[in-house]
């Protein structure tokens, strides 16, 4: 895609459900391994490329918001214990964290061109991951104001470590994040974590 401006028309409304469509026509393409451009995507969901242009400037762009459809928003309650609702944010419903309709094949895919495309990784990092951190990000404050954790963190590492945790078991190790065997390294690795990040150490042990 080039510039937005070439297609749009000023004050030209933009067709319900055409969204939609542009979106199931681009995870569509991905399920089947097939290359997203912006041809297939017209060709695919039948809207035209004046649509796409006026919603997306950006191939990478449309390809991160797919990618992203169906992520479930994350909200973590302050008004308790935070360590209790990280933990049961974390390792709840796994579905209810992860979204409904986001499969684990749409992670993996995902994950593999992300890694083939930084343009892509760099438009999924700032349209959607970042807006997902908000809350951990929040909550980590709320706990530091209360003494819970060191003042001398770097939260945005801090979210960095814990998510890591999960990545690692998915990406390097290939592993199913339903395995129990999974869940217990992960919940290990994130009271190795809280420990360290803890005011008073000796609580992390706590669960």
């Amino acid at each position: 895609m080039s510039s937005v401006e070439a297609s749009r028309g000023p004050g030209r409304p933009r067709e319900a459900g055409h969204d939609e469509r542009i979106l199931d026509a681009v995870i569509g393409l991905i399920e089947r391994d097939q290359k997203v451009t912006v041809s297939a995507v017209v060709a695919a969901s039948g809207v035209s490329r004046a649509a796409l242009y006026r919603r997306w400037p950006s191939l990478p762009e449309l390809v991160a918001a797919a990618l992203d459809k169906g992520r479930a928003t994350i909200e973590i309650d302050t008004s308790g214990d935070i360590k209790e609702a990280i933990v049961s944010m974390m390792f709840g419903d796994p579905v209810a964290v992860r979204g409904s309709t986001y499969s684990d094949r749409r992670f993996r895919a995902r994950m593999a061109l992300v890694m083939q495309n930084p343009e892509l990784q760099r438009a999924y990092w700032t349209s959607h991951v970042r807006r997902r951190r908000v809350s951990f990000l929040a909550a980590l404050a709320v706990a530091q104001q209360r003494g819970d954790l060191r003042d001398d963190l770097d939260l945005e590492a801090c979210v960095d470590l814990i998510n890591g945790v999960f990545y690692y078991q998915a990406v390097v190790r290939g592993a199913n994040m339903g395995d129990p065997d999974t869940l217990v390294r992960c919940r290990e690795a994130f009271e190795v974590a809280w420990r360290g990040m803890s005011a008073d150490p000796s609580e992390g042990d706590v669960r």
